[in-house]
């Protein structure tokens, strides 16, 4: 579970859009002054087949210096490890709901529309960029999914000798209007925990803090994505405060592709030291809904380690108290 939770923060690499839909990065800056970012962040793409469709992407230089970039699509979707126990997001894995990529096509410089294109950005200046997608004669039915990715070409290295290059991205959503589309949902290992361990770093160890969470698998089993939504809850049975997940941040939202099983996670991170808590943690996905419910005690460690010694100074007090008595008893037996 602490691998899990590692990995969730890693895919901080991805934002949720404005529709919840989960995103390459639309934004980078370095010490070397290089600032891109694109926008928007996603596009929804209804699909028939042996059809074109047309649209734009804005490229933004927002550094100091003349940026080149070249631009193109990849395949959008998730690898399964065995080390880790959870699917990972990639670029590299073509699947049936990925062909998408290869009916992507970029509008260069000279007008022609080709698998990849180069472009060169003046700064505090943006580049509006022609796309297009072109269905074949036939396609699959259910979900295509792609990043279009705006990657920088530099030859400048960073004061850690490390080459500064960029790859903002879009996500593209393609969904068939052709064949049947299932919208399917595996949930499960529901949990709400008191505490987060963070796994040890360079130079740092694990630590665990006191901080009500709660974790939830989610798993497509559909051919088209949906939008999985967990909401976490906490009442106070004894103590301050309350917390419910955020409607409007992207907190407790996740967007899951077919063929993918991701975690959906929340955290209070406010949670008081001390208290009696309810805890209620909701997932609702594909039409499917799971509740997990937990009273949570949160317990300052010098509280029990008092209590400890006082319990224990009242079981030494008993023993003494009874063994007294069994004495007078026996006296007076006699």
């Amino acid at each position: 579970m602490k691998k899990i939770i590692a990995r969730v923060l890693s895919l901080g690499m991805v934002l949720v859009g404005s529709l919840g839909l989960v995103c390459a990065p639309k934004t980078f800056a370095d010490e070397s002054g290089t600032s891109i970012s694109l926008s928007p962040t996603s596009k929804i793409f209804q699909l028939a087949s042996g059809s074109v469709y047309d649209s734009t992407f804005t490229v933004s230089n927002d550094g100091s210096s003349d940026i080149k970039i070249e631009v193109y699509a990849a395949p959008y979707s998730y690898v399964y490890s065995d080390e880790e126990n959870l699917y990972q997001l990639g670029f590299n894995n073509e699947t049936n709901f990925t062909q998408i990529v290869r009916w992507i096509s970029f509008k260069d410089v000279n007008g022609n529309y080709t698998e990849k294109a180069f472009f060169t950005i003046k700064p505090a200046s943006a580049l509006e960029i022609s796309y297009r997608v072109t269905t074949p004669s036939s396609i699959p039915s259910g979900g295509q999914y792609a990043v279009i990715f705006a990657h920088t070409l530099s030859d400048a290295v960073s004061t850690n000798a490390i080459r500064t290059e960029a790859s903002p991205g879009m996500v593209v959503y393609g969904r068939s209007l052709e064949g049947e589309t299932s919208v399917a949902a595996e949930i499960s290992d529901l949990e709400i925990r008191r505490s987060i361990t963070e796994p040890a770093r360079a130079g740092k160890e694990a630590t665990t803090r006191n901080s009500i969470n709660a974790l939830a698998r989610i798993k497509n089993t559909g051919n088209v994505d949906f939008s999985a939504v967990g909401i976490l809850k906490v009442q106070p049975i004894i103590g301050s405060g309350e917390y419910e997940t955020p409607s409007d941040s992207g907190v407790g939202r996740l967007s899951v592709i077919p063929e993918a099983e991701l975690i959906l996670s929340d955290e209070w991170a406010e949670t008081p030291t001390f208290g009696i808590y309810k805890a209620t943690w909701t997932i609702v996905a594909a039409g499917r809904t799971e509740v997990v419910e937990r009273i949570i005690f949160l317990i300052p460690t010098w509280v029990i380690i008092l209590s400890i010694i006082f319990l224990t100074f009242v079981a030494i007090w008993i023993i003494i108290v009874v063994r007294k008595r069994k004495e007078r008893r026996s006296r007076l037996a006699i």
